[in-house]
């Protein structure tokens, strides 16, 4: 090069330099490559344009069930007892039972997430409560509930709803909802609380995350039966004659989409988790979390499921919720609580059927013979 006159240039003498930062640069576009793939690879979460506004409030963090939180192994006699009546139903049902001292879990599909129906009244309690405990909201504070209030289904409080209203307080439509599973006291307390979003804020707060809530009893009913909520529904009367309306195959459609995703779904390991850290006063003040549970023990619903199976000296604080039917298809049978034995050992129970052919007796024996089988395993303590 310098015999023709020629001095090396800067690009010359670079490009060992520069081969290196080729391959680099290809290196980079490989791996970006690989990446793409995988992420394409990962399953996608589900649009939800297609739902109602109201259902798609869910937070991401509870779209996917968390890790399985490590316990100690349950007593081998209890499991076996729960996994032959859960085998030998007739339906999907789901099991979980938690001693709230040694935290051992037994059951069947514990992290399946089921239908709760009225069991979701037990998070819009909680959410109120924490609202109390936080000064933001008064059980005392006076409500009107008007016609227009009315929902669907269960709500004996429509016998008390004149032309002008029925005056009653916020505590007054908790125990309501709680004791009788008014289907309008609870709506009525979940507008209050500030909706379905404030009920997610409180389960993601408290770490409740194997919990999914709906989009209260309006939207949520009339999606099960496959219809769009009209104001005109608040009679129930309209309600159900709009849904006798509607064709066989396009309820059964609306009702299997249902069960294939609940909206208002939850494992019945999250809920025996949330009862267990209700009762040691982990979610609410001590006042708030003695209310809550003594609410729970004077419920007048469910007397032949979880109740049934009581035996002398034993309590139960619990929440009963029943689903939809279609034709011989019985939808979201359940009742989850807290069992006391008269030693003071403490039970958290879920016991929850997603669909059964099974008649209304053979379901309540299935969730009584739960708290039996609890109560044989206490008696060998």
């Amino acid at each position: 090069m310098k015999a023709l006159g020629i001095l090396p240039t800067r690009s010359t003498r670079s490009r060992p330099a520069a081969r290196r930062l080729l391959h680099a640069l290809v290196l980079l576009a490989l791996v970006g490559g690989a990446v793409a793939a995988t992420l394409e690879s990962r399953p996608q979460p589900r649009a939800v344009a297609a739902l109602p506004r109201a259902f798609a409030i869910q937070p991401r963090a509870v779209a996917a069930l968390p890790a399985a939180i490590a316990t100690p192994d349950p007593p081998p006699g209890l499991q076996q007892a729960l996994l032959r009546l859960a085998e030998g139903f007739d339906g999907k049902v789901g099991v979980a039972v938690q001693d709230a001292s040694n935290h051992w879990l037994a059951g069947f599909r514990t992290r399946e997430r089921f239908p709760q129906q009225s069991v979701s009244k037990l998070w819009v309690a909680i959410t109120l409560l924490d609202a109390v405990d936080h000064g933001t909201v008064r059980l005392d504070e006076p409500v009107t509930v008007r016609p227009a209030d009315l929902t669907v289904f269960h709500q004996p409080l429509q016998s008390l709803v004149g032309t002008a209203g029925f005056a009653t307080t916020i505590g007054d439509l908790m125990t309501r909802a709680l004791t009788q599973s008014d289907n309008t006291a609870n709506d009525i307390l979940l507008h209050h609380v500030g909706g379905p979003s404030a009920v997610y804020r409180m389960l993601l707060r408290k770490r409740l995350l194997e919990i999914k809530f709906g989009p209260g009893e309006r939207l949520l009913q009339s999606q099960i039966a496959g219809l769009q909520w009209k104001p005109g529904y608040a009679d129930s009367w309209s309600f159900e004659k709009a849904r006798r309306r509607l064709s066989g195959a396009d309820r059964r459609a609306a009702l299997a989409a249902y069960l294939v995703d609940p909206a208002d779904g939850a494992s019945p390991q999250g809920i025996v988790h949330a009862l267990v850290a209700l009762r040691k006063g982990e979610l609410l003040s001590p006042a708030s979390t003695a209310l809550l549970l003594g609410t729970m023990t004077r419920s007048r619903t469910g007397h032949y499921r979880l109740r049934a199976g009581l035996s002398a000296g034993w309590t139960l604080a619990h929440k009963t919720g029943t689903g939809q039917e279609l034709g011989n298809i019985a939808t979201g049978f359940n009742d989850v609580g807290m069992l006391t034995a008269p030693s003071g050992r403490v039970y958290g129970a879920a016991v929850m059927i997603a669909e059964s052919k099974a008649p209304i007796a053979m379901r309540q024996h299935l969730i009584a013979s739960v708290a039996q089988a609890i109560i044989a395993y206490d008696s060998t303590l």
